[in-house]
């Protein structure tokens, strides 16, 4: 079978048919799709650049899960802290109410040793010397120093020093001087100090000393029951600091082992690191009153103050764990609205890529579906002259 003959001006505006059959098409999957590049047969610059955009935005938006975490579990923790500081501020006004209460049934007595002498006191003459004694019971260790004089001989300021020395590990003027400035008396009205021959000997005392054991007061049923309160309230800071969690993780429980890591970047090379601490009574440093034995339920005016400066201390170390806290706050705040930001960056490039104007491509359907009207007619108009062959045939 022969080939079909088609007269130059009709191949012509067929051809113009055909590019106007694929330009349109191109336009309706712009139209449909949204996009100017669909496939990296468009444009492959733009489709793979946009490709690279679009993965690191997921990236940041799956990492954004983590940060927001992060911002749940210090927020915790800062209310733990701050519901630990109300306890603690309970504990203080118990304690003070202690302190103001006197309603004991029996007075407290105090310790007393008789006055007591040693002979001459020689210092050593190399090092230091090492004395344990108790005062009312309580063992104490004092620290004396070798004799300045000439050949290491003891002066008479070496005598007062080593008074000075023992005084302060006693926490009492339980030494002081005799008459002649170079022999050392242990003598108390308020204090029962004793020590062993042996330790006697190092202070010049020719045996060991015995005193009367001071008693604490007792019978204060306020006091008592105050204490009780009082260790009520550190079993509930024990608890609310083991309870101020978010998703398995406690800022106020763990120490060193607990820590937060908040990952900021997609390949782990910006990160916050918040370390956990140890809120409860212990680690706070505080602890149970004694409920027997002696200066126990809160008896003792110097327990109740002991107390309070330790409670003074917490609320101390909760202001300032609260302070870091919050400034690692800002930081993951701060962080979290910048990956935000640029997540709509960098979404906002790809699409400046890839996307197109679909003003213009509804415009270009338009322009298209007319040329596409003038070609049917133009190929008409080229036909014409063959149908006119037609007609003397006929």
């Amino acid at each position: 079978m022969s080939s079909i003959t088609l007269s130059a001006a009709t191949r012509q505006n067929l051809l113009s048919l055909q590019d106007t059959a694929a330009l349109t098409a191109t336009t309706q999957n712009r139209l449909s799709t949204g996009k100017k590049v669909n496939s990296a047969l468009d444009d492959p610059l733009s489709f793979f650049t946009a490709q690279s955009l679009d993965n690191r935005s997921n990236d940041l938006n799956n990492l954004l899960n983590g940060v927001s975490n992060g911002v749940q579990v210090i927020q915790a923790a800062n209310q733990g802290i701050t519901s630990i500081q109300k306890l603690i501020d309970s504990a203080k006004s118990l304690a003070n109410q202690a302190l103001a209460s006197k309603n004991y049934a029996t007075a407290a007595v105090s310790g007393s040793t008789t006055s007591t002498t040693g002979g001459t006191y020689t210092a050593a003459t190399t090092g230091t010397t090492t004395v344990n004694f108790t005062v009312d019971g309580v063992a104490k260790t004092a620290t004396l120093a070798a004799g300045t004089g000439a050949s290491n001989a003891t002066t008479a300021s070496d005598v007062t020093a080593a008074i000075s020395a023992l005084n302060t590990a006693a926490g009492t003027n339980a030494f002081s001087a005799d008459a002649t400035g170079t022999k050392i008396v242990a003598a108390s009205s308020t204090n029962a100090v004793t020590f062993d021959t042996t330790n006697g000997a190092k202070i010049g005392f020719a045996s060991g000393i015995t005193g009367t054991a001071g008693t604490p007061a007792s019978g204060d049923a306020t006091r008592t029951s105050l204490a009780s309160q009082f260790n009520n309230l550190l079993t509930q800071i024990d608890q609310l600091a083991s309870d101020a969690s978010y998703n398995g993780v406690n800022l106020l429980g763990g120490g060193g082992s607990n820590q937060l890591k908040i990952q900021f970047n997609e390949n782990g090379k910006s990160n916050l690191q918040v370390q956990g601490v140890d809120f409860s009574s212990s680690g706070l440093n505080l602890s149970a009153v004694a409920t027997s034995g002696a200066n126990s339920n809160f008896q003792a005016d110097t327990d109740i103050t002991a107390v309070l400066t330790k409670l003074d201390s917490a609320s101390s170390t909760l202001r300032a764990q609260s302070g870091t806290f919050g400034s690692n706050l800002t930081v993951v705040q701060n962080r979290q609205d910048f990956t935000k930001q640029l997540i709509n960056i960098l979404g906002t490039g790809s699409a400046n890529l890839t996307n197109a104007d679909l003003n213009e491509e509804a415009a270009n359907s338009q322009a298209l579906s007319t040329r596409q009207s003038m070609g049917i007619s133009a190929l008409s108009l080229a036909n014409s002259a063959q149908q006119g062959v037609l007609q003397l045939l006929r």
